[in-house]
């Protein structure tokens, strides 16, 4: 079906994408499965191919219940996954029963000039249940740049242990002007029972 566009006053239609666009392609580079995984980490792929990298992560389920899914960087080969990130984070929240709800600022998930391994999902957020898990995707810009922070923003559904459900966003930045080369995911309390990272480059 063509596209119609108004140009100077006349209809034109069109048929096929005009030569010379290109861009916004989503290029799978790597998928991670975990299994009752103390941490699940990128070490490869992630270099100056690509200004953009996306990880989406699907049905991560904690061992232990009410945790937190978080992530963090490092350079080079690097394993220490300490970089000082600054960011800020809010919510929004339903339980099940409808008697408690709300959207705001979320003090305790962000960092100021912290090393600690950034939350991508609420407080308490993912419980262990057999129905419950947590998905979302986290975004890094230009992460090999060597003359800029590296931003980063992050959006993630939860399924609480007391049956919230839970919108969260994170958004900050690495404060460092060295390439970061790899990134490590966690939950903040035992393993990472089961789920599945992907790994894209924006293009």
């Amino acid at each position: 079906m063509a596209l119609n566009f108004a140009n100077n006053n006349s209809l034109s239609a069109i048929s096929a994408k005009p030569s010379g666009l290109s861009g916004g392609s989503m290029n799978l580079i790597s998928t991670q499965t975990a299994s009752s995984s103390s941490t699940i980490s990128f070490t490869s792929g992630i270099d100056d191919t690509y200004d953009s990298y996306v990880f989406k992560f699907y049905n991560i389920h904690p061992a232990t219940d009410n945790t937190q899914f978080a992530f963090q960087g490092d350079t080079g080969t690097n394993t220490n996954y300490n970089q000082t990130i600054t960011s800020t984070t809010f919510r929004a929240f339903n339980r099940e029963p409808d008697d408690d709800a709300g959207l705001g600022y979320v003090t305790g998930e962000d960092q100021a000039q912290s090393t600690a391994f950034q939350k991508l999902t609420a407080g308490g957020t993912v419980g262990a249940d057999a129905d419950q898990n947590a998905c979302g995707e986290l975004q890094i810009f230009n992460p090999s740049s060597t003359t800029f922070v590296k931003n980063f923003i992050g959006r993630s559904s939860g399924n609480h242990a007391s049956d919230y459900a839970t919108d969260f966003y994170v958004a900050g930045y690495f404060n460092l002007t060295t390439a970061l080369t790899r990134f490590q995911f966690k939950m903040l309390s035992g393993n990472i029972d089961s789920g599945v990272i992907k790994l894209y480059g924006i293009s």
